[in-house]
């Protein structure tokens, strides 16, 4: 099994609905080919270097997998067929990978995102008990100043 990478840049013009169908028909495709799907980042609208279809702007997704290569001649006839794809470009990250070392590096990035998460859920809180503290200062300060007049 092999490791690779593919960006591809969507038609920014899509409705939600679209986008998502699209790539789910890629993610399912993946599937089908028997095909291990480690991360699928989507980077966003982003403006383009040069016009594409006249549009200057594009929806920027990445995918990291692990497959054969005839899952990668798959995705990119299916790219080629479908409007919706603009641009994109594979490339091979690793030759040799085994479906047990993607499955960790999924677990891995998981977790990691769950860090992530209870993070910034922890600094959220963090600065919300920070603003209500400041608040009941003032009052104190407040209510000193009436007692000295």
């Amino acid at each position: 099994m092999r490791r690779y990478e593919t960006v591809l840049i969507a038609d920014p013009d899509l409705q939600e609905e679209a986008q998502k169908s699209l790539f789910q028909k890629v993610k399912d495709l993946i599937g089908q080919e028997k095909g291990i799907l480690v991360d699928f980042d989507e980077w966003g609208g982003k403006k383009l270097a040069y016009p594409i279809n006249k549009k200057p702007r594009g929806y920027y997704v990445c995918m990291n997998y692990g497959g054969s290569g005839d899952l990668v001649k798959e995705l990119e006839r299916n790219f080629r067929l479908d409007d919706r794809v603009m641009k994109f470009m594979t490339i091979l990250l690793e030759k040799n990978v085994t479906q047990e070392g993607l499955h960790k590096e999924i677990e891995a990035a998981e977790e990691k995102n769950r860090t992530t998460e209870s993070a910034e859920e922890k600094v959220e809180t963090d600065t919300e008990d920070e603003i209500e503290d400041s608040g009941d200062n003032d009052v104190e300060e407040t209510e000193e100043t009436e007692e000295e007049n």
